[in-house]
């Protein structure tokens, strides 16, 4: 029998004896309450919006927490046909695509000159990226108005487009460069001794290997810039140039008085996003972990 062992500092274990941990078990009931409840809380207002959308103002009026009784189709259907949307539909589209595509492009150039070259200043930059994480978009609207004005980008799409390329730059690159830095050395050196050079080996074997980080990053990105609303509020002034978030605000302005008729535009402008994160909601978390472990 196992006997405990006087230390300077009290009693030892004896051997075989495991500490008893007092954190909660990851799968008690509990647990799953609590985040059974977070879920609940999280969703909630999106399906209010959706359903919202498939109400009368009556309905809504009568009982706001109620199902469709009966269900309208025609708040849907009016906006689905309209060229509003499809307007706004496009140019966020244009918006968002252009936005992670530059993004994407930049970062990996970036990324692959942080984590494979060795220069002096090479941690000073990959500060600056992660000091750009400090600097949110409301901080320097005034200024960055100023500067697209003086460029001439006002109430055009690629004034908002290399504004949100220069903001999703900083968290792009900084989960980027730990997928590039885990690739192996020996990987590079059998490439240049097939005769590969750095940009062969960048095409043939970074860009595979990092697609993990290339979809998260993508994914964040065209989510950021589709629900863009502050930028394009201060850059764009033409109806025909608004993007669906400032779509909605001027749709709920417009029809202020049909409460159903704008929930159904405000679900329908954040259905792609919605979509679009949830069929890759796998890709996302397995390319922030990967990070991590890089």
């Amino acid at each position: 029998m196992a006997q405990a062992t006087p230390t300077s500092r009290g009693f030892r274990r004896p051997r075989g004896s495991k500490r008893r941990s007092s954190s909660v078990p990851w799968g008690s009931p509990s647990v799953y309450l609590i985040a059974t409840v977070l879920i609940a809380v999280c969703i909630m207002p999106v399906l209010y919006i959706i359903l919202g959308g498939f109400r009368s103002n009556s309905q809504i009026t009568t009982n706001p927490a109620g199902l469709p009784d009966p269900w309208i189709f025609e708040n849907y259907t009016n906006v689905l046909t309209a060229d509003t949307f499809w307007t706004q539909f496009r140019n966020s589209m244009i918006s968002a695509g252009l936005t992670t595509l530059g993004c994407v492009a930049l970062a990996l150039g970036a990324s692959y000159v942080i984590a494979r070259y060795d220069f002096r200043g090479r941690n000073a930059l990959f500060s600056l990226f992660a000091a750009g994480l400090m600097f949110p978009l409301t901080v320097a609207i005034t200024p960055l108005y100023i500067l697209i004005r003086t460029l001439g980008l006002t109430d055009d799409l690629a004034g908002i487009i290399l504004p949100q390329i220069a903001f999703a730059l900083p968290v792009t690159v900084i989960i980027l460069v730990p997928f590039i830095r885990a690739i192996p050395k020996e990987i590079e050196e059998a490439a240049s001794i097939d005769g590969s050079g750095r940009l062969g080996f960048f095409f043939r074997m970074v860009l595979p290997l990092s697609l993990p980080g290339v979809i998260t990053t993508g994914i964040l990105a065209f989510v950021g810039a589709w629900n863009n609303y502050l930028l394009p509020l201060f850059i764009l002034s033409s109806p025909e140039k608004y993007t669906l978030p400032l779509g909605v605000q001027a749709f709920a302005s417009q029809y202020s008085v049909n409460t159903a008729a704008v929930l159904a535009f405000t679900s329908l402008s954040m259905l792609p996003a919605l979509l679009f994160f949830s069929i890759f909601e796998r890709r996302i978390v397995g390319g922030l972990t990967g990070a991590v472990k890089g």
